[in-house]
């Protein structure tokens, strides 16, 4: 009976490393949207394609509101829990790829979470950076968007995200202004007296309410058309 437990164990173990080494290797998530990428339709004529990436604040967009996407030429390519190095791995993929004209960069607050392990705000910086230039540099133009309030993360409670979202915001509006991109403020109409999360806005203090994707559709497609209109800098 010993022998029979002890080798059952050994099984469990061994098919509980399978499962851990097969989530490293794809630690990016790279295979979430291969087949949804290999199936998007070519562009038509004319067509501006615009592409959403980012964690889950983006990918529950797409649930909450469908047609945001369905009706516009919007592709939606955002993975819940998801920090900027992540992102960035698989930004030739999701991004670069599908050739948008516009890609609309929701990142960070994640790392700031501790969500992928301790991340500074340069780190944070570097990797969006990264991302922004690398689209520019195959002719997409740039939409990066604040990090949206947050007061604390029911996940991990305690870490005092607030100010360091509002140092992080004011880095990218600056970075934007700097490199010719559009910043998309979110953080300004939909934060509280605390810097928090507005109630009706939010289903939790973090993730975004059918209300709050109202308030972010209508400032998203400002932003989008101000890219299009937009002469980036050169490089």
């Amino acid at each position: 009976m010993k022998k029979i437990i002890f080798s059952s164990a050994l099984i469990l173990l061994a098919l509980f490393s399978s499962v851990l080494n097969l989530s490293a290797q794809d630690w990016a998530n790279l295979q979430r949207f291969q087949k949804a990428n290999a199936e998007l339709p070519a562009l038509a004529k004319g067509e501006k394609r615009v592409v959403f990436i980012g964690n889950s604040i983006t990918a529950g967009w797409i649930n909450a509101h469908p047609d945001f996407f369905s009706g516009n030429p919007y592709v939606n390519r955002g993975i819940s829990g998801q920090t900027t190095p992540q992102m960035l791995v698989r930004f030739r993929q999701d991004v670069i790829q599908l050739n948008p004209a516009v890609v609309v960069i929701l990142a960070g607050t994640n790392d700031i979470a501790g969500n992928t392990g301790v991340s500074t705000l340069e780190m944070i910086q570097d990797n969006l950076a990264s991302m922004a230039e690398i689209a520019a540099a195959n002719g997409i133009k740039v939409v990066l968007s604040s990090v949206l309030p947050v007061y604390d993360y029911p996940w991990r409670k305690g870490l005092e995200p607030a100010e360091k979202i509002v140092k992080l915001n004011a880095w990218i509006k600056e970075y934007c202004g700097e490199k010719g991109f559009v910043y998309l403020d979110y953080h300004t109409p939909m934060a509280d007296e605390r810097k928090g999360m507005i109630a009706e806005y939010t289903t939790d203090g973090v993730h975004v309410s059918s209300k709050g994707y109202d308030v972010m559709e209508s400032l998203a497609q400002d932003a989008i058309r101000k890219a299009l209109k937009k002469k980036q800098k050169r490089r």
